[in-house]
Order: structure tokens, then C-alpha cells, then sequence
């Protein structure tokens, strides 16, 4: 089990990179027979099924990886234009909702599929006393409202896995027997309130999802792709009676093309289609074919489930992210921990101050932001929350906070993440975590096996805290890995891509 779960987390740590990256990086010149797509990351373990197909037809595909939503907004502002030859996400559902990115797509086929479900600890299933293939999501829910039930899933905001899960249990609980609409959204809050009460994992890629699922004994259920969970030891899957939500993975061609490489997108995507593939793809991911001919991997249940409708509007479905991340789902604590040491002077500390600026727009209603700057030691402890009632004042309180910063000492780096957890008492009803960044090595304070020990010493709820880091400037890969690894946080590269992007990318996971 924890082979398999590694490996997740390792894919995940290889094709999570933020927006930011992706847009700084160079997809380079077109190519004759190479295709530049730009795709949804989970698309990732379609490596061996390329290398296979180029063997085949001499296309090569070079993928650049990126969420779903994100990758549709870069679309929208044309900045795929010239840059990307294809388009390959988990689904183009919200694509449609955007005119502005739809008209940059002039052809789309499904390649394979996978339904959203629910993978319960078998524990759990017999304690419910569930029969899975008749399990509603109304009974998911009543299991949550009854505190039999708790559950992880990936941030809508960021992945399609999770924004087709908001849209499933949104259109279920509903009973919307259309597209669902504000009216629908508006009849079901109660109801979602209740059911997100049961989330106590959150993340912004499958990978870790799983890797923290492992570590929480305390959570019953992880929901995602079908496929991701038939990849989870352990887990019963399930796809509720009453619908689901299903990516099919087109494959797209680009408007901003020529002719030739539309004929090979074309060549590419008939290619995957053959049988022969099919039986691969089924076999190796866990997705369904959409030849009819091709049946799918075993395991995989193959009674009908009716397919829920996606929201109808642009309109509706981002209010029901701003609903989700503002008022249903369990507030976000965060204590980022700040080198703000002498060798920040400069251009590192202007850029820091300029990231956590443009962070502030993305804080939710209900968040609770620390910020804990630190030298030879810990400087200050400033703790705000963005008050539903008055959000402007706690945003504009951390602006002003960062702006205040300044790099003098040595660097304290595990004192500081004791006093974090320190600050961070047990017993709050909210996805808490530490971030942590950094410029350099821990030069004073406590020492890494004293911080180990602290560690090892706090109590189960503390230890459930990730920590964050962020590898910038000089700091230590291993070191900050080390930190990740011992508390079931996630590293991020901003000596790769960039400090705004990886601050950004960490949202998914709070």
C-alpha cells in the first residue's frame, strides 16, 4: 500500500505545477510530428500509452501539465495561442461555459472516461451497513450529517476532480432533473452545508490527497475520478444510484493551427481510439474506453448510472465555487511562517512582499491568516481574519503587515515552525496548515532532530498540521523536503517557477 501511495505522491509532485509556471515556461518552437499539449495533470500516467502510440505513427506528444480551470482561463486570454498545438483535458464542460475559450477549440473526441465516485474504507462500508451498488448520495450525506462519515477531495477551484464532485452532489442533493441552475443551487445549500461539514481533507492534486488519506486514520472516504480511487488500496468504490458526473477526456485542436497539425491531432486521437489502445488505456488507468467494442478493465462496474447535468452558465457555476470556497466548506487556518533574514534584503524581500500582496485576492470569507516573519528568531505574531461582515479590513490588515517587513538575523527556521505549531491549538474546525518559506539553511535556533523530537512529541491532532515549504533562493531541497515529508506537507519549487506561483499553487491544499 504505501508503495503504491508514494508513487501517486510522486507523480503528483512531478505534473503539479501552478499556472504561473506554466505560463513562464518555454513549449519552444512547433515541430514537425511533435504535438504541444496542454493538459489536465492527472493525464500524466498516459506517459506509456504515448511513448507506444508515437512508435505507431512517429507523433510525438510534448505535454505541458495544468488544472483543468486554470488551463481554460490561459485559453480564454489567448495565451495558447501559437504556444500549444492541442488541448487535452479531463472534460470540457466548464470550456463551454467560457466563449471567450470556446472559440479558440474547433474540434474535440473523447479518448476515454472516468465517472465521479466515492472510495470508502471497507471498515466503514460494514459499519454503515451499506450495499455499494445501491448507495445515493443522499445517503452519503445523511452518514456525514450523522458524524458516521468523513471524507477528502481535491479543491474544485483547482481540479476538475473536485469541481465535478461540487457539481455531482450539488445536482443529486437538488433533485435538479436538468441543467443545474441558481434556483437548484439555492434549494440544495442547506443540505451541501451539511454534507462539506463531513470534509477533512483538501488538496489540490489526487497524489497527495491519497498520500494524507494514508497518514488520517480519522477519514473514512476520498472522493474523486473513479480511477484514481480504483488505484487506492483499501477502498470500496462506489458510484451513487442517483448520478454522477463523468470526464471524458477529449482530445481538441486548437483554432490558432494550420492544416497539418490538425491532420495530426487527428492522427493522434484515432490512434488512441484503435481497440488495441482502448485495452491498454482500460487497463493501465482504470478508465473506461468509449469503444464499444472494448470492454473495460476488470474491476470496473459496468451497470448504467445516470449522467448528472453540468451547469447550464458561466454564471452558475462560478457561484457555485464562490459559494463552495466561501460559505460550505470548512474555513481555512494558515500560519505562514516567513524568512525574513538578512539574506532576504533586497529584490527576495520586494518579491515575497509583492507575492503575499497578490495572494491577499485570493483569501477566502472565514480565513484565518498568520503571519509569522522570522530571523534569528521569531519577530512578531500577527494573526487576521476576513470577517464575512467586513472582509476589505482584514484583507487591507495583511497587506499592511507585509508591507512592513524587514530582513535583519541569522536564519531560524525549525524555532520558527515550533512556534507555529505552538500557535496552532488543536480542536478548531478548519483545514489548517503551515507554509513555510525560506531563503536559506536553518543557521541558529533548534536543530533538525530537535524539531524532529518536538515533533514526534506533540499531540495526534497537532501532528495532523502539514507544513508547506517552499524551496527560494539558497534553501536546502533536502532539508525542506525532510520537513515536508515528516508532517505530511507537500515541497514547492520557486527556484524552478516563481514565488507568487508557488504561494498560489499551495491554496489548493488550505
Amino acid at each position: 500500500m504505501r508503495r503504491r501511495l508514494t508513487a501517486l505522491l510522486a507523480l503528483a509532485l512531478l505534473t503539479g505545477c501552478t499556472a504561473a509556471q506554466d505560463q513562464d515556461d518555454d513549449t519552444g518552437a512547433p515541430e514537425p510530428g511533435t504535438l504541444r499539449i496542454l493538459a489536465s495533470s492527472e493525464i500524466a500516467d498516459m506517459t506509456p500509452v504515448l511513448d507506444r502510440v508515437e512508435k505507431d505513427t512517429g507523433i510525438k506528444v510534448r505535454p505541458t501539465y495544468m488544472g483543468t480551470l486554470d488551463a481554460v482561463e490561459l485559453l480564454a486570454k489567448g495565451k495558447a495561442d501559437g504556444r500549444y498545438d492541442a488541448l487535452w483535458l479531463s472534460s470540457n464542460d466548464y470550456l463551454r461555459l467560457r466563449p471567450d475559450a470556446a472559440k479558440k477549440v474547433v474540434s474535440e473526441t473523447p479518448v476515454m472516461s472516468s465517472p465521479v465516485a466515492v472510495g470508502v474504507r471497507a471498515t466503514t462500508i460494514l459499519e454503515l451497513g451499506w450495499k455499494p451498488e445501491d448507495v445515493t448520495w443522499a445517503q452519503v450525506e445523511q452518514a456525514v450529517r450523522d458524524g458516521e462519515l468523513t471524507y477528502g477531495m481535491t479543491d474544485p477551484a483547482r481540479s476538475n476532480s473536485g469541481f465535478s464532485t461540487l457539481v455531482s452532489v450539488a445536482s443529486a442533493l437538488s433533485g435538479a432533473q436538468s441543467a443545474l441552475t441558481d434556483a437548484d443551487v439555492t434549494k440544495a445549500t442547506p443540505r451541501l452545508k451539511e454534507f462539506f461539514q463531513g470534509q477533512q481533507l483538501t488538496s489540490g492534486s489526487s497524489g497527495w490527497l491519497a498520500e494524507a488519506y494514508e497518514r488520517r486514520e480519522n477519514v473514512d472516504a476520498l472522493l474523486n475520478y473513479e480511477s484514481v480511487l480504483k488505484g487506492i488500496p483499501g477502498l470500496t468504490v462506489i458510484r451513487p444510484r442517483d448520478g454522477v458526473v463523468t470526464a471524458d477526456y477529449p482530445l481538441s485542436s486548437l483554432a490558432a493551427t494550420d492544416a497539418t497539425t490538425r491532420e495530426d491531432v487527428r492522427r493522434l486521437t484515432e490512434a488512441l481510439r484503435t481497440p488495441e489502445i482502448q485495452r491498454e488505456i482500460t487497463e493501465r488507468t482504470h478508465r473506461r474506453p468509449v469503444v464499444a467494442s472494448v470492454r473495460p478493465a476488470s474491476g470496473l462496474d459496468t451497470t448504467r448510472r445516470r449522467e448528472l447535468p453540468f451547469p447550464g452558465s458561466r454564471s452558475v457555476a462560478d457561484g457555485l465555487l464562490d459559494s463552495y470556497q466561501n460559505e460550505l466548506r470548512r474555513p481555512s487556518r494558515t500560519v505562514y511562517v516567513l524568512d525574513t533574514s538578512g539574506s532576504m534584503e533586497g529584490d527576495r524581500l520586494a518579491g515575497l512582499k509583492d507575492a503575499l500582496a497578490d495572494l491577499t485576492g485570493d483569501f477566502r470569507e472565514r480565513e484565518e491568516v498568520t503571519l509569522m516573519p522570522f530571523g534569528s528568531g521569531v519577530k512578531s505574531v500577527r494573526t487576521h481574519v476576513v470577517d464575512p461582515a467586513d472582509p476589505q479590513a482584514g484583507l487591507d490588515a495583511i497587506r499592511e503587515d507585509t508591507e512592513a517587513l524587514t530582513a535583519e538575523g541569522d536564519t531560524a527556521i525549525y524555532t520558527s515552525l515550533e512556534k507555529a505549531y505552538e500557535h496552532l491549538d488543536a480542536g478548531r474546525d478548519t483545514f489548517t496548515s503551515i507554509v513555510l518559506m525560506t531563503d536559506g539553511e536553518n543557521t541558529a535556533g533548534a536543530k533538525a532532530q530537535e524539531f524532529d523530537d518536538f515533533y514526534a512529541g506533540l499531540g495526534a491532532a497537532q501532528r495532523e498540521t502539514p507544513v508547506f515549504p517552499i524551496l527560494f533562493g539558497d534553501s536546502d531541497r533536502s532539508e525542506l523536503e525532510h520537513i515536508a515529508e515528516l508532517t505530511g506537507g507537500r515541497l514547492f519549487d520557486a527556484q524552478q517557477g516563481s514565488l507568487d506561483g508557488a504561494f498560489e499553487e499551495i491554496r489548493g491544499y488550505q
